[in-house]
């Protein structure tokens, strides 16, 4: 079934034709991604989808009844309504949502305390005016999530959202039955919730099916299939060309045909080559003495972020920072760039370290400002492999062309000031870049090429993401914050972080359940005449192989990891193998946790142990 459409439609802001005679649809059950450059016109899709804005050509046509809830990119609440009321408000108030029917008041205060407590923020009595840009955001979320509706329209959920709980709005979104239109950069997100992708190019939407690897695939068809059509066209120009120049007599209806093919062959439109963000290498030397945090801590009132922290930057390092929203990531950022001193320790910094720091939160940028001066600012001319070369150049690699170069600043979307924002950092050749939440707010394609560019960038690289394909794709090393504000160190990425973090929980798990297993007996009870302890048929034969099994699976998950370094640059290689390297960890835990089982009973017949029966 159809839920809504809009087809045929064009929206024009200023002389910018965001779309062009496009069309959208979506069904029932469907959960479709939108992707495409920033400035491609993805939120403006999704406030034209929830009614917020109107078409001006085409309409949108939705079937009788249903019932839409829209999650903003940037949401907003009265700064004196606390934070409880705000979210109740948002899930009864939103005008493309309903209130549930009959449902108890008080019961829906419980159900937004719980999400909210899931999401991270836990005083109810707090003014939604106190709040940052990202806590109102999980505001948002729980107030869209709190109500039931047919549609969800999300405009990026997932950002500023720890991993854990991106987790779980990926496990609470796959379980909702309802249909979804949401606007994402989180590649594992979109391969793991959406079933199909529209992507925003040059006015148009063209549809996919299957998550982001499916697409990748589907997109280099589409394309190949263009390229071929224009050679095609080409190739019949060339022979038409040839026949016009030989001397045609338009006399007959047949050779007045084929002058009217040439003009017409003549004047298709020829598809147009899709650019691509460029970046090069653009770094300064860097000295022996680097970045050396030295027993760092940081405290707010009683409570301490950061607790003797100590580590040395070494050159090419990728090290990459990971917690909970408030840990005190940011914190730690703004300490090596020098923007905040600690409370105890020292952050030395060397005399030839420039560092490149690219802030969660955008810095001022003048509205009136043009793009072109605003990179000015930073260098006219930069030097790559290439030789120098202008600001100009740059912003045109970066996807600011011709006229686009001098308007201003404030014409500019979100997306596109982050990315004007990143070439400036860039331009100033640092030797050290320190990226707070960099995959926020880019598109795929400047994401893609922005790990590109980081694998040949020549000085060390510093990052706090919750992207955990970014934390894959680019890091070598991780810090996670844990409770007390120790920071522990990972090797690897975000998967190879979450695997030993699943082992460390296993065995702690496993001391639990020995001591539960020691309490019990020492308990004890009526006891009936006891027998020798035995393994059963099926047990004696599993016990016999699992161990075979463990190192089989063990050295499976190596040659994964061995050919995962290799498809690095290989998404949907990449994702596949990522899929398959998740399933065969899960199954060596199960098989470790049940070796356990075996081996503990196996060194209880051992020593003889008698086997118990108590009275019920």
């Amino acid at each position: 079934m159809n839920l809504l459409s809009m087809e045929h439609f064009t929206k024009i802001y200023g002389d910018r034709r965001i779309f062009d005679d496009a069309s959208f649809f979506l069904q029932e059950g469907e959960k479709a991604g939108v992707i495409g450059r920033n400035g491609a016109g993805k939120s403006t899709l999704l406030r034209m989808l929830a009614g917020i804005e109107e078409p001006d050509e085409g309409r949108l046509v939705k079937a009788g009844g249903t019932v839409t809830a829209y999650l903003p990119q940037h949401p907003s609440f009265p700064e004196d309504r606390t934070v409880l009321d705000c979210v109740l408000d948002y899930a009864a108030g939103d005008r493309t949502a309903k209130k549930e029917e009959g449902q108890d008041s008080q019961e829906l205060k419980v159900r937004a305390k719980a999400m909210l407590t899931r999401l991270g923020v836990t005083d109810f009595s707090q003014k939604a005016g106190e709040l940052s840009g990202g806590q109102r955001k999980r505001l948002a979320l729980a107030g869209v999530l709190l109500v039931e509706s047919d549609i969800l329209i999300l405009d990026e959920p997932t950002n500023h959202l720890d991993s854990e709980m991106a987790d779980w709005l990926e496990e609470q979104l796959k379980s909702r039955k309802s249909a979804m239109v949401m606007v994402t950069h989180d590649r594992y997100f979109l391969d793991s919730v959406c079933n199909c992708i529209a992507e925003a190019d040059r006015g148009k939407l063209y549809r996919y099916q299957g998550g982001y690897a499916a697409f990748l695939e589907q997109k280099a068809q589409r394309e190949e299939d263009a390229a071929a059509e224009e050679r095609k066209r080409k190739s019949l120009l060339r022979t038409e060309l040839a026949w016009v120049q030989r001397g045609a007599r338009a006399r007959s209806t047949k050779q007045k045909a084929r002058l009217e093919r040439f003009e017409e062959l003549k004047s298709r439109q020829t598809p147009e080559a899709e650019k691509k963000v460029e970046l090069q290498s653009l770094s300064s030397r860097l000295g022996k003495t680097t970045l050396e945090v030295s027993h760092v801590e940081k405290s707010y009132g009683d409570r301490t972020l950061i607790r003797d922290f100590s580590y040395i930057f070494l050159k090419d390092d990728r090290v990459g920072f990971i917690g909970k929203n408030g840990c005190g990531k940011t914190t730690l950022m703004r300490m090596l760039a020098g923007a905040e001193r600690p409370d105890k320790g020292a952050v030395e910094t060397g005399q030839t370290v420039k560092i490149g720091y690219y802030a969660q939160e955008l810095a001022y940028m003048d509205p009136d400002c043009r793009v072109i001066d605003y990179i000015r600012d930073a260098a006219e001319f930069v030097r790559t492999k290439d030789g120098m070369v202008s600001a100009s150049a740059m912003l045109e690699r970066f996807l600011f062309e011709g006229s686009a170069q001098y308007s201003p600043v404030g014409r500019l979307s979100g997306g596109e000031k982050r990315r004007l924002n990143l070439l400036r950092i860039l331009m100033e050749a640092p030797n050290v870049l320190i990226l707070d939440e960099p995959t926020n707010d880019l598109d795929l394609e400047t994401l893609t090429v922005l790990e590109d560019y980081l694998d040949r960038f020549e000085g060390i690289v510093i990052a706090v993401s919750h992207d955990r394909y970014f934390l894959d794709r680019t890091m070598r090393r991780l810090f996670a914050f844990e409770e007390d504000g120790r920071l522990v160190r990972y090797e690897g990425g975000y998967s190879d972080y979450a695997r030993k973090k699943a082992e460390a929980l296993w065995e702690e798990r496993k001391r639990a359940r020995s001591g539960e297993t020691k309490s019990a007996e020492q308990a004890g009870g009526r006891k009936k005449a006891p027998r020798r302890l035995k393994f059963s048929y099926l047990e004696q034969k599993e016990y016999e192989t699992i161990e075979e099994e463990i190192a089989g699976l063990e050295e499976k998950i190596g040659k994964l990891e061995e050919e995962m370094n290799e498809a690095a640059s290989d998404y949907a290689r990449l994702s596949a193998l990522t899929r398959e390297k998740e399933e065969t960890s899960a199954l060596l835990e199960e098989k470790m946790e049940r070796w356990m089982v075996l081996e503990e009973k196996a060194a209880r017949i051992e020593a003889g142990e008698m086997e118990e029966e108590k009275d019920a």
